[in-house]
């Protein structure tokens, strides 16, 4: 089950006693499990720390207790957006356009003076509205080297996703606003999502550690409710060896059908890097993969 999580709504005052609207830093991460946020106390903790998370958490509100309105990549984003659920503002699945003409929070706080800025995944299809200044990934956009779209166009950024998405939002933040308002920042990361590829310093992050087995990883499933049956993602099963476990760094787009839709994904991914990239990656897999 695909579960798209929000990191944090950080909000901090204003310095200057004049102005007293808050300003907004909104990060949200895609597809990040609460085991491997350290605040959530998961198994994966002492694994992964998360040490600037664990701050933020503990110097404001940590959300324990909490309902996912819709855990589909584009419609979890529109739920945000409006306020609303999704058969209320009409993006059910990720083949839906959004209507972008309907009430958001950041077209609201326009109108009372904020100034709006959206970095990363938006995946609504329709062009952002309510922002001062966007500029977003078409579709689930790519790890590496990403195409970014602008009021003004297409441009494309070397580097990796998510160094890309935080330096706009940080050079914004710090060079690119009116400093005389309040603002509202929103910064949306693809990362984790699949297909789990990481910055060329971070290949090397786990290669030597056992990372501990999930209590529900041999939990028998077939008297359990559907979509526990239904899940995907085993290894053997649906994981594919060149998209997800990047057994052969030079695929080929096969065909239409599912294993030729990942091979192409695969292959798309790949031939974005530089050759600096690509070496680093071959050197990192192939001797896993001999």
């Amino acid at each position: 089950m695909r579960i798209l999580f929000a990191l944090w709504l950080a909000t901090c005052l204003l310095c200057s006693g004049a102005q007293k609207q808050p300003n907004i830093v909104f990060i949200f991460s895609d597809d990040h499990a609460p085991h491997a946020i350290g605040a959530y106390d998961g198994w994966l903790k002492s694994t992964n720390p998360t040490p600037h998370i664990d701050r933020l958490a503990s110097e404001g509100m940590l959300f324990d207790k909490s309902f996912c309105t819709n855990s589909i990549c584009g419609p979890s984003r529109a739920v945000i957006i409006t306020g609303k659920h999704s058969h209320k503002n009409g993006f059910m699945n990720n083949g839906n356009n959004f209507d972008g003409s309907q009430q958001t929070f950041p077209k609201l706080l326009q109108q009372v003076g904020y100034q709006t800025a959206m970095f990363g995944k938006w995946h609504l299809k329709s062009k952002p509205q309510g922002f001062d200044k966007w500029m977003v990934l078409p579709g689930q956009g790519l790890y590496y080297n990403p195409d970014l779209l602008t009021p003004e166009g297409k441009t494309t950024i070397e580097g990796h996703c998510t160094d890309v998405v935080t330096n706009l939002a940080v050079d914004w933040l710090k060079k690119g606003r009116n400093q005389e308002k309040p603002f509202l920042l929103m910064c949306q990361h693809k990362a984790p999502h699949r297909n789990w590829m990481p910055a060329l310093r971070h290949l090397h992050l786990w290669a030597d550690e056992d990372l501990p087995e999930p209590k529900t990883l041999f939990d028998k499933w077939e008297d359990n409710a559907s979509p526990a049956r239904w899940q995907e993602l085993e290894i053997d099963g649906h994981m594919d060896l060149q998209f997800d476990l990047f057994y052969n760094l030079t695929p080929a787009y096969q065909g239409a059908d599912k294993k030729g839709m990942f091979d192409k994904s695969a292959w798309r991914n790949m031939s974005r890097m530089t050759p600096t990239q690509l070496t680093a990656w071959r050197n990192h897999y192939a001797p896993r993969d001999a």
